[in-house]
């Protein structure tokens, strides 16, 4: 069933292996600095999606939007129509621990959130969103070999970027939460669904705790570290 009310590309165009951003600016960028012979296989919505390889490895770089409704749409149908088997979310996240500074590492062990995305699978339970572990020990230990400062652990997709109560992250810090991202639940949730594996890598672009913050500039192009461990482990 493709092209897909969302991506134009036909069956064949997309990889196994996808490398995404919320920013489809970020995701050009990515393909043009990291793949030989990039092609355009998207451009639905503006969401651009490139297919090329790194070291012979093909690889398609795609956006994937903000937030969890828009990741869900992309995901599912990545791995449900295109065959996808692997996806790295490469994204920007705001700090909630005290020692995450501009340009730290954030790995996604696990992803908490505040939507109702999980209500479809009808579980008897809460589900825990968690990343594929080869994938996650792969990026450990690359992370490792370039001696840059990074974490591992929990963070919060969140539904909302501009809460009413200004205080609300305090709860999440207090459950030892790392940081806060829009998507990382939802892509967790459809991989585990699909049965295909997935991770979510961040940067921090700012910090709750600290109030530094990043430029859209430097969000799209200067966040390489966590390109670089994508790339390499995908």
């Amino acid at each position: 069933m493709t092209p897909t009310p969302h991506i134009g590309a036909v069956a064949g165009e997309i990889a196994e292996k996808v490398i995404m951003a919320g920013d489809p600016l970020r995701a050009k960028f990515m393909a043009e600095k990291y793949l030989d012979n990039p092609v355009l296989v998207n451009q639905v919505r503006g969401m651009y999606c490139y297919t090329g390889t790194y070291k012979g490895k093909r690889v398609s770089v795609m956006g994937h939007g903000m937030g969890i409704s828009s990741i869900g749409i992309y995901t599912f149908e990545l791995f449900n129509f295109y065959g996808v088997k692997r996806i790295i979310r490469t994204g920007s996240a705001g700090a909630y621990h005290p020692d995450l500074h501009i340009g730290d590492i954030v790995i996604a062990q696990g992803a908490c959130d505040n939507s109702n995305f999980a209500a479809q699978f009808r579980l008897p339970g809460t589900f825990a969103p968690i990343a594929d572990f080869n994938m996650l020990r792969a990026a450990v230990e690359k992370a490792e070999s370039m001696k840059i400062n990074f974490r591992v652990g929990n963070i919060l997709a969140s539904e909302i970027f501009y809460n009413d109560d200004p205080e609300a992250w305090k709860q999440w810090q207090k459950m030892g939460v790392l940081a806060v991202e829009m998507e990382a639940s939802a892509l967790y949730m459809n991989a585990a669904r699909s049965g295909n594996e997935a991770l979510c890598i961040c940067t921090i672009s700012d910090s709750l705790v600290t109030h530094e913050e990043t430029t859209a500039s430097q969000r799209e192009k200067t966040f390489t570290d966590m390109m670089e461990i994508a790339f390499e482990i995908i």
